[in-house]
């Protein structure tokens, strides 16, 4: 970020700590994209991923006070969307069934067989995998948390969180096969 970008942010917050609406709503634009790409990983989809974000930034907004400014804002933000999408998750689970390996696969004329894997792409993936895979593949793989800050985060044993992982990226490769994307030709 630059330090004109810094600069901004700084001034937005500050507007957003004496709860100036329109502070707060220049905040969410200008972080929106960012903390979007974040609460689409870990949600079944678009609607799941805005009601995400936005109890996201309701907490952003509502607990500012406790964000310590000497460390960068976007680590801060990234964190709290982590956090209510894993909360969004526990609240579901009850909602949540498992599914069988061919429920989650894409149809095979999603990707054409000389196309490069894109991020959209994987992210349709990782959405087809049940809650609980798509929970521990996003925190470990994506987010780099360990198993043991997993397993503390969903509630679940490090074996658990080892498991889901070793199981989404079954399920995410099986689904690679289905849809005939060549997994040599991605990285040529």
């Amino acid at each position: 970020m630059s330090e004109t970008e810094s600069k901004q942010v700084v001034s937005l917050l500050s507007g957003c700590l004496k709860e100036d609406r329109n502070a707060q709503r220049k905040l969410y634009k200008l972080f929106y994209g960012y903390a979007m790409s974040i609460c689409v990983r870990y949600s079944k989809d678009a609607e799941e991923a805005r009601e995400v974000l936005n109890d996201g930034f309701l907490k952003v907004f509502t607990r500012l006070d406790q964000y310590d400014n000497r460390k960068p804002f976007k680590g801060w933000l990234r964190r709290i969307m982590i956090n209510t999408a894993l909360d969004n998750y526990r609240h579901n689970l009850k909602h949540y069934y498992l599914s069988d390996v061919e429920d989650n696969s894409p149809a095979a004329e999603d990707f054409g067989a000389e196309q490069q894997l894109g991020y959209d792409d994987l992210i349709l993936l990782i959405r087809k995998l049940s809650p609980a895979y798509r929970a521990v593949f996003n925190l470990y793989a994506i987010d780099g948390y360990t198993h043991e800050e997993i397993a503390a985060m969903l509630h679940i044993s490090v074996g658990t969180s080892k498991s889901n992982l070793a199981k989404a990226r079954a399920n995410l490769r099986e689904a690679l096969k289905k849809s005939r994307i060549d997994e040599h030709k991605q990285y040529v």
